[in-house]
């Protein structure tokens, strides 16, 4: 019989654009050290370590997590490190619960961080060059990476799929006010990157474009940081709740889905994120949600860019597909809606330290569920070539 899981800890170090003064040791130690401060226990009371690297080469070494074992004080333990493009640190919340529930250890520390910066390119003399370059080699190394693919023009040939299939969906002047209104939710997290950075939607719209139809305030920034969960099966979750004075909050559906990655493909519907309908299906099923929109409460979702969040809550069944602006026009993410979506800032405001930032969207996630006495949210990472990779995870807060 499967155990129930839940979080008992969670910490973040600030995202910040360039951590010129720590490595990913110091950062993963800090992050570490935080974590098992906010689940009062002491390291060596942690049975299992799971970590979210996304990139070697960001990290400039081929086994990243290798040297972290020891520096955070988990040596002779087990080890395991997770890479799924944007959602590595979805899939090791899911790793780890998957091990706890089967009964394997009583405690797990899931432990995200990048330093995706450090790559730097000296003909430009910044760092945006060398960190496309290094997200290109997340692509298929044969075809689309020596004609130039990026995350951006990846992305975007989902959303313009999309757009030929709903032509009155995705409205530029929609996107816009979402962009700022997220910029307005990061104003509480002292730990985001663009904390002070808020905009309005004429800003928004007047930014300039990356890729069409991507405006360069309506998608997520490259960022460095780590983010810790420490989970528990159910009896040692109790304990620990009980001597932190902190309730648990309960991982209660999982669900994972990776499509085809080639665009172009029949095996790929172009115009949906099937990963995102599948995962969140998936999710609900083992969480016994039968109605997601009369019961979820919270979203973090992983929006590297606003019009794929839109289509990712049009997947979770959360908004009509081909009528996802009705989050602003019938006001259903507006303050006093339905849903609370990104109160973090989300990836673009908050940032998008690849490997950290889904372990920092359930971070805020749980504190939301906690500090609003909410019952249900839902997190989410995607990531990889036209948004492959898909995990997601159900919490609740008794």
């Amino acid at each position: 019989m499967s155990k129930r899981v839940g979080i008992v800890g969670a910490a973040v170090t600030p995202f910040k654009a360039k951590w010129n003064e720590k490595t990913y040791y110091e950062l993963a130690q800090m992050a570490t050290r935080d974590v098992v401060k906010d689940a009062k226990i002491p390291i060596k009371d942690v049975d299992s370590v799971f970590y979210a690297i996304y990139n070697d080469i960001f990290e400039r070494t081929c086994i990243p997590e290798h040297p972290l074992q020891g520096l955070i004080g988990m040596q002779n333990k087990f080890g395991l490190r997770v890479s799924n493009g944007g959602a590595t640190g979805a899939y090791t919340i899911s790793a780890a619960h998957a091990y706890l529930s089967a009964g394997r250890f009583k405690t797990a520390l899931v432990l995200g961080v990048e330093k995706a910066t450090d790559c730097f390119d000296f003909l430009s003399m910044s760092a945006t060059p060398e960190v496309i370059k290094t997200i290109g080699w997340s692509g298929d190394s044969f075809f689309e990476q020596p004609l130039g693919w990026t995350a951006a023009d990846s992305y975007a040939e989902v959303v313009l799929a999309y757009m030929d299939e709903h032509p009155k969906d995705l409205k530029p002047r929609v996107t816009a006010k979402i962009s700022s209104l997220l910029s307005q939710y990061v104003k509480t997290n002292k730990y985001a990157q663009r904390q002070h950075d808020q905009v309005t939607p004429e800003e928004v719209m007047n930014s300039r474009l990356v890729v069409y139809p991507f405006k360069e305030l309506e998608i997520c920034v490259y960022t460095e940081g780590a983010a810790a969960l420490l989970l528990a099966e159910e009896d040692t979750a109790k304990a620990i709740s009980k001597n932190t004075g902190k309730p648990v909050v309960w991982i209660t559906g999982v669900g994972e889905a990776n499509e085809h990655s080639f665009a172009g493909k029949k095996q790929k519907v172009m115009p949906r994120i099937m990963s995102d309908y599948l995962a969140s299906h998936q999710a609900y099923k083992m969480a016994g949600i039968k109605n997601p929109r009369k019961t979820i409460d919270i979203v973090e979702l992983h929006d590297a860019f606003v019009q794929q969040l839109e289509i990712t809550m049009s997947e979770f069944d959360l908004v009509p597909r081909g009528n996802a602006d009705a989050l602003i026009d019938d006001g259903l993410m507006l303050p006093g809606g339905e849903y609370l979506v990104n109160p973090c800032g989300g990836l673009i405001y908050c940032g998008h330290a690849v490997g950290a930032s889904n372990i920092m969207s359930a971070w805020s996630a749980r504190n939301e569920l906690i500090k609003r006495k909410k019952k249900t949210a839902i997190v989410h990472g995607t990531g990889s070539t036209i948004a492959q990779y898909t995990a997601v995870c159900i919490l609740e807060h008794d």
